[in-house]
């Protein structure tokens, strides 16, 4: 059955679920570009995977797809360094690095469907 909507793709619940987590991880932080960065690069990946989606081409889907999985990098990177800063737990940071790690995993396994 073809997937008609973006809220049905599980890469998307997966980022927004992501996103939730980092809001709610980094939402009192007092580094203010380190908590923005952190949370506009979440959001772009459950973003950019419902653009790519509306848009209705494979070949543009796939280039957002792409986007969104620089973008969970993006997050895993700074999930990295908030460790070291004392930012997050190392349970907390754990839970998020393993997260983001699956939605790259299954974005990329998407972006292949599309070739």
């Amino acid at each position: 059955m073809p997937i008609s909507r973006f809220e049905d793709i599980l890469a998307w619940q997966k980022a927004k679920e992501l996103t939730l987590g980092v809001y709610r991880a980094f939402g009192e932080n007092r580094d203010y570009s380190f908590r923005d960065q952190i949370q506009r690069a979440s959001v772009s990946v459950m973003n950019n995977i419902a653009e790519g989606f509306e848009r209705k081409g494979d070949r543009e889907f796939q280039r957002f797809l792409y986007i969104a999985k620089g973008s969970a990098g993006e997050i895993r990177s700074m999930l990295y360094l908030a460790r070291e800063l004392k930012y997050i737990t190392e349970d907390r940071c754990s839970e998020l690095l393993e997260l983001s790690k699956e939605i790259s995993k299954m974005l990329y396994g998407f972006i292949k469907s599309l070739e």
